[in-house]
């Protein structure tokens, strides 16, 4: 109701704005007197902007999924269908849930697996979906499938605020907040398959599901050994200022958040991960194109450039110079091109050399323990030890 008689009054005739720059260091003289203090009254003739441009911060105020709720939990039932299907005789499939560990909240999931188990134990990978209202869709099909294939054991939560689950889901999301919690807490499912090696532990996003990788991996304890981070949102002060209002509205009458950036910059910067990247001691894989059209990257060189001046010997970074659009046309989505008749991978220069990268890089951070040097400082005392085709020293 509060919301019509706002709208009816902006309407119905010029807002009257009080503009308090003048009592922020602004030009003294200019309708508040010499003294400044009291700022300038501004007439709002231009009503549609003023409604284009309000951005609630009540959580009241927040938009569910709306008359899209069943559509949107029939579409995740086919999804599972079609996971389920796909995943016979290929590798094992489970629809799981575990909860939440900042409170309690059932978290559901996909696992994959190999399903012949090695004698030793498997690493895994904590994959978590982009999108923010979104799940995990059948198009990371051939991407989960190759993970498997390599021997990985894969969990994908679908965090508070992910689609297919209902309203009250919808609306319990939390941008860099206890969805990040939800991710880390699918470790403590993972503890229960006797199969996972919980020393070898990976994790990876996409887009919002790198935004959230990248702010586990900055976090301490670390159960991560490495993580992947993809066109990772990384600066929401800025993100929100680049994206506009229609943005903005989504998510700053959160509870958690209530207010815009300038209203609350200490809880933006506690969720923005560029913001924590002193705090990277795992290795860190990150890819960014330049042709992005979601996570610009004006966004995401921030977050590369700050990676390499920081963390050089922990962050491996890549910037894909305008390479081949993906689905939704644009760089965003450039190494998870699917061709769609055939849910295959529809295989650019790029998307190879990203994926190659990727996969050697769990390889080696996610090998096991038994394969590294149990003494790392024997090419101090023996040169052969570091090279067996050294000759021994002359005596």
């Amino acid at each position: 109701m509060k919301r019509l008689v706002i709208a009816a009054l902006l309407v119905a005739a010029p807002l009257i704005a009080q503009d308090t720059t003048a009592g922020r260091g602004g030009r003294a003289g200019r309708g508040g007197g010499a003294g400044g203090g009291g700022g300038r009254g501004v007439v709002i003739t231009d009503t549609a902007r003023a409604r284009a441009l309000f951005v609630s911060k009540a959580p009241a105020d927040l938009a569910g999924c709306g008359a899209n709720c069943d559509n949107q939990i029939r579409q995740r039932i086919e999804t599972d269908s079609a996971y389920e299907a796909r995943a016979k005789g290929v590798l094992e499939f489970r629809k799981v849930t575990y909860k939440s560990r900042v409170d309690g909240l059932e978290i559901p999931a996909y696992l994959f697996a190999p399903l012949a188990k090695k004698a030793t134990k498997h690493a895994a990978l904590v994959w978590v979906h982009g999108g923010v209202h979104s799940n995990w869709g059948l198009g990371m099909w051939p991407f989960v499938r190759e993970a498997v294939q390599r021997g990985y054991v894969v969990i994908t939560p679908n965090y508070r605020g992910s689609t297919g689950y209902g309203n009250d889901f919808h609306r319990k999301i939390d941008y860099g907040g206890k969805e990040v919690d939800d991710a880390l807490a699918s470790v403590d499912f993972l503890k229960t398959l006797n199969y996972v090696d919980m020393d070898r532990l990976g994790m990876m996003g996409w887009s919002h599901g790198g935004f959230i990788t990248a702010l586990n991996l900055f976090r301490e304890p670390q159960p991560f050994r490495a993580g992947v981070a993809m066109v990772p949102v990384t600066n929401l002060i800025f993100r929100l200022s680049d994206h506009g209002p229609g943005y903005a509205r989504d998510y700053a009458a959160e509870e958690g958040i209530q207010g815009l950036p300038f209203e609350n910059v200490e809880e933006y910067i506690k969720r923005s991960p560029v913001f924590h990247a002193e705090n990277l001691k795992v290795p860190m894989l990150v890819h960014v194109a330049t042709n992005d059209c979601d996570v610009f990257f004006r966004e995401n060189q921030q977050f590369v450039y700050t990676l390499r001046a920081l963390k050089p010997e922990l962050a491996e970074t890549k910037i894909y110079v305008n390479p081949p659009q993906g689905g939704g046309g644009c760089g965003h989505t450039f190494n998870r091109r699917v061709n769609e008749a055939s849910t295959e991978r529809d295989d650019t220069p790029e998307q190879i050399d990203s994926w190659d990268r990727t996969w050697t890089f769990f390889a080696w951070n996610l090998r096991p323990s038994s394969e590294f040097r149990k003494d790392n400082q024997e090419w101090k005392k023996d040169p052969r030890i570091a090279s067996p085709r050294v000759p021994p020293p002359l005596r």
